[in-house]
């Protein structure tokens, strides 16, 4: 079934029908789809992962091929309703077939995959007992089929902004009149759409398992980056509210001024949830810090964490060209603006230069822009990063600790901070908390076949010549006197 026609109430149809798979047929350009579909979507992502099925579920993306054998089938399966019994027969028999074979093994548990994740940091100036900023941001997608999981918005944009984050505060801390007296520390974490297991296992190593941390010591605040390449509101989601005097509560004024200030078109608010431990799943990356009592939140487009986009193989970089400069219609789905990003990007680091230059209590106004010609925000760094993060899949269980994403990200971090360095998380072999399988992508032959009525009827019909010829040989004697008999000119008698 193509995605335009899909329902979840054909989807179930199609599974009770018995049939030997089920293929649903994505679009190449999904900018194209009208938003209702893709939004409805979305939202039967998380059924469909949940609901347990013997039938195989493939998703293939649409081109000639493909949509010629789904035309073909559609129209003879449709075509037999308006037929009498004799021409259903008929085209039955006569009719062409497709038979779809994969050429994979059955999927089985990976053993020993190894999520990583990276760290680096920027030292501050002034003395030991520096307090610590932290940006995090998690790299890795997620979606109904992870082999087209690109999370361009969540969490491309995320990343995209840290790394931005990273060169505009690496230049500040160049110069000795502009190296602030706090630590700035980046991570960059993998297995986020799997619980965050690697910010999991980064905090069991640095508080459990070390005596000389930046996370032990003064951690004035950790800030969470996720889907932030869209839309005109920015939401603070926190676990606890802050404490006024305390460094968390800066950041929060900080954002409310630069926003009111020099983006009035951005709604900054914030979000109060508190941490469930109930829930199988936590809502945001913060709660693992706010587990560990380390003050954290999370920034983000989005007003609440149910929302499907964060989950879905429809968050993808492609849109129009004509949507990339800002004219036409808005394509379908989550997206990543790169101007939005680009903007959301300069309103953090201006409120986090607030913060680490305390400039508020030094008098300075809410429109003045630190980060200005050469200190400018890059919107073609930006948009390279996206189009770089989403020109290929990023689900947790395709990216290992040899895979390119792992190594450019190294790169671009080790360019900007110091001390950069792998962390990496491997499921407990007794209990583990995480699973994942192989076989997420295979190759999918389809063979242009007659139905078994039409052989029956071939074997009836060979049968009935063979006994034809089985008959005129061996009368061979009658049949030659009858055709003389025939052809002999008759005698005129005169």
């Amino acid at each position: 079934m193509r995605l335009a026609e899909f329902s979840y109430e054909e989807y179930q149809k199609a599974l009770r029908q018995s049939a030997g798979a089920v293929v649903i047929i994505l679009p190449k350009n999904m900018s194209a789809m009208p938003q209702d579909i893709v939004q409805q979507f979305m939202e039967l992502e998380p059924e469909m992962l949940a609901t347990e099925t013997i039938v195989p579920v493939y998703f293939a993306m649409e081109d000639d091929e493909l949509l010629s054998i789904y035309t073909q089938t559609l129209t003879s399966s449709s075509s037999q309703g308006s037929l009498s019994a004799a021409e259903v027969l008929l085209h039955t028999a006569t009719a062409n077939g497709f038979q779809m074979v994969t050429s994979g093994a059955q999927s089985k548990a990976v053993s020993d995959w190894a999520i990583t994740s990276l760290e680096g940091r920027l030292a501050g100036v002034g003395g030991e007992d520096l307090p610590t900023i932290v940006v995090v941001a998690h790299y890795d997608s997620f979606g109904v089929a992870p082999w087209l999981s690109y999370g361009a918005d969540s969490n491309g944009s995320g990343v995209s902004m840290l790394l931005e984050l990273a060169r505009l505060f690496s230049k500040l801390y160049t110069y000795k009149r502009t190296h602030a007296g706090y630590n700035l520390l980046f991570f960059v974490s993998g297995g986020g759409k799997f619980n965050y297991q690697g910010t999991k296992r980064w905090l069991e190593d640095n508080l459990d398992h070390t005596d000389s941390s930046l996370l032990q010591d003064n951690v004035a605040f950790v800030l969470c980056l996720d889907t932030l390449g869209n839309g005109d509101s920015l939401h603070l989601h926190v676990s606890k509210p802050p404490k006024e005097g305390s460094p968390q509560f800066s950041l929060l004024k900080e954002l409310e001024l630069v926003a009111a200030s020099q983006y009035p078109e951005v709604k900054f608010s914030m979000v109060h949830k508190k941490i469930n431990l109930a829930d199988d799943m936590l809502a945001w990356e913060h709660e693992r810090f706010g587990i560990r009592r380390l003050p954290a939140f999370t920034l983000s487009h989005l007003p609440s964490h149910r929302l499907a986009q964060r989950f879905s193989i429809m968050d993808v970089r492609s849109v129009s060209p004509s949507s990339r400069h800002g004219a036409g219609e808005p394509p379908a789905g989550p997206h990543v603006d790169v101007k939005k990003l680009s903007r959301n990007t300069k309103l953090v680091a201006e409120a986090l230069a607030r913060v680490i230059y305390n400039l508020t209590d030094k008098g300075a106004p809410g429109d003045l822009q630190i980060f200005t010609e050469q200190m400018q925000v890059q919107d073609e760094q930006q948009s390279a990063v996206v189009d770089w993060l989403t020109a290929q899949p990023r689900a947790a269980q395709l990216v290992d600790k040899d895979s390119s994403v792992v190594s450019t990200l190294e790169y671009h971090l080790g360019h900007y901070l110091k001390d950069v360095k792998r962390h990496y998380v491997k499921a407990d072999k007794r209990d583990p908390e995480f699973v994942f399988y192989d076989q997420l992508k295979q190759t999918m032959n389809a063979y242009r076949v007659k139905p078994a009525i039409f052989d029956l009827l071939l074997a009836v019909c060979i049968a009935a010549y063979l006994g034809m010829m089985y008959l005129a040989i061996q009368n061979f004697g009658v049949f030659y006197s009858v055709v003389r008999r025939i052809t002999q000119p008759k005698t005129k008698v005169n």
